[in-house]
């Protein structure tokens, strides 16, 4: 998901009056930079297509726009599903892993990152 910053800067469907037109965005600390959500969802489907489709479909029904407590506008627009991957543990009733992504630049990681050098959002 995305949610540009101030001016909005050509989100997927800017002009067609999908939530993510207005301009808005969450200005935050950086000065209006965008912000990105990636969520891992757990989707039940009968294959890995079935699951793509049904992965954006609950990402899409996420769009939306709305006043922060500033009175800013925040719009926020699906991008894309990047994975779709079975489950790791399939004994869902109870603590189990779900997803797993792997990465080699560490400092990357960190500069995307805002949680993990405390940074609110």
């Amino acid at each position: 998901m995305e949610s540009p910053g101030r001016g909005g800067g050509g989100s997927p469907g800017e002009g067609d009056g999908s939530p993510s037109e207005g301009g808005g965005g969450s200005p935050g600390e950086r000065g209006g930079d965008p912000l990105y959500e990636e969520s891992v969802l757990l989707v039940y489907a009968t294959d890995e297509a079935d699951a793509r489709r049904r992965a954006e479909r609950r990402a899409r029904s996420r769009e939306a726009s709305y006043l922060n407590d500033r009175g800013e506008t925040v719009s926020w627009c699906f991008k894309c599903v990047v994975d779709v991957s079975a489950a790791l543990d399939e004994d869902l009733t109870q603590d189990a892993d779900l997803y797993a992504r792997h990465f080699r630049d560490y400092a990357a990681y960190e500069r995307f990152e805002p949680l993990l050098s405390g940074e609110e959002l």
